[in-house]
């Protein structure tokens, strides 16, 4: 059973500090820093590969750190066993018992703390409430749903009140209507009990909707840390701004318009004057990669509408996918393609092949990238 920790954290409940992970002279994960703070949905995202697994098997105690340190809830985890951590872990797939009852796979760990049987009990009704699962204490673990059997596997992690409930891709193998559903249950639950949640995922959007925070992970190492607001906006590189979501890059200069003051010349887009936080990552003036949002993109209908900037364009595809349809138009008298969102609403037009159309912006949708990919 976990130890009692119980050591001042001021607000950090896991801390790690230039953590290393190396199989056979191959970085898995290369001296990550971060903090992670006490009650938040923290979540660790990126592609196969990048380390996001094999952090988490540190921070669980299931793999050691080749060098740096991890300290949770104030304590050194250094020669602290895996089921001796103030943690728990929901596995990709649940790892529930098959041959036991869902009373039985949550009561499981319970038995180790020599609770009576009244006891034990009051403790799987309460977590079964919590997780929308009461009623189900004899149903056989094989009869289960997808979603039920998660349910249960988050249960049995959370009757034992860890500090930290680690998840290892824990929807990965649901449908994308319940994945969608245990998203939000997921983010409720989190709150509801109020314990430091850390996920592992590559889904972009998964980790866009749960999270306080989300650390994108590239070749073992975090290439930026920040809350999904930040990321989506204001990513630090160009490399974090394709990975999460659909975004135009442009190339321009940038220079100094006069004391301290920033422009960017974008070519056809003109010279845009820019605020500091389009410029998340320090860059020198000259070329630079320029970044724009789709949605921050807005077919102009009629003549009636408009835009701080406008250019001419035409449509090259049409790409509709109910809510929304995303155009690739042609900027006339350029080479410039870019690629531009749009919500159907009623009486809304969806352009076709070769219409053309009005295409605005606003100065300040246009963000500033660093052609890096780590933060450090």
């Amino acid at each position: 059973m976990p130890k009692s920790i119980d050591a001042p954290t001021n607000g950090v409940i896991v801390d790690l500090n230039k953590v290393s992970k190396y199989f056979a002279d191959v970085p898995a994960v290369n001296g990550v820093s971060a903090q992670i703070r006490e009650g938040e949905f923290f979540s660790l995202l990126g592609p196969s590969g990048c380390g996001k697994t094999t952090l988490l098997r540190m921070i669980s105690g299931f793999e050691q750190p080749s060098s740096g340190s991890i300290t949770i809830a104030g304590v050194p985890m250094e020669d602290v066993e895996a089921n001796e951590r103030p943690t728990n872990m929901v596995f990709q797939s649940y790892a529930i018992f098959p041959h036991l009852n869902v009373e039985e796979n949550v009561a499981y760990g319970l038995k180790r703390l020599g609770l009576s049987k009244p006891e034990m009990l009051k403790q799987v009704n309460e977590v079964l409430k919590l997780v929308d699962l009461s009623g189900y204490n004899k149903r056989p673990a094989q009869t289960l749903s997808g979603g039920q059997r998660q349910r249960v596997a988050l249960a049995r992690a959370l009757v034992l009140k860890p500090k930290v409930l680690l998840l290892d891709e824990p929807l990965s193998a649901l449908d994308k209507k319940l994945r969608e559903q245990m998203q939000i249950e997921l983010r409720h639950l989190q709150r509801t009990v109020g314990i430091t949640f850390i996920l592992v995922t590559h889904d972009q959007e998964e980790a866009l909707i749960m999270s306080d925070r989300i650390a994108v992970m590239l070749d073992g190492k975090i290439a930026q840390l920040a809350s999904p607001q930040e990321l989506y906006s204001r990513p630090v590189s160009k490399w974090v701004a394709s990975f999460i979501g659909v975004m135009n890059f442009l190339q321009g200069d940038l220079f100094r318009d006069g004391g301290d003051k920033l422009s960017v010349d974008a070519g056809i887009l003109g010279k845009i004057s820019l605020n500091q936080e389009q410029i998340p990552v320090p860059v020198a003036t000259g070329p630079v990669t320029i970044g724009i949002r789709p949605e921050m993109l807005t077919v102009l209908y009629d003549k009636n509408s408009t835009a701080e900037f406008e250019l001419n364009a035409v449509i090259m595809e049409s790409d509709y996918y109910g809510d929304m349809t995303y155009y690739t138009v042609k900027v006339e008298q350029s080479e410039l393609v870019l690629i531009v969102s749009m919500r159907n609403t009623a009486g809304r037009t969806v352009l076709k092949e070769g219409d053309k159309a009005r295409i605005g912006w606003g100065s300040e949708s246009l963000v500033i990238l660093a052609e890096s990919t780590s933060s450090e």
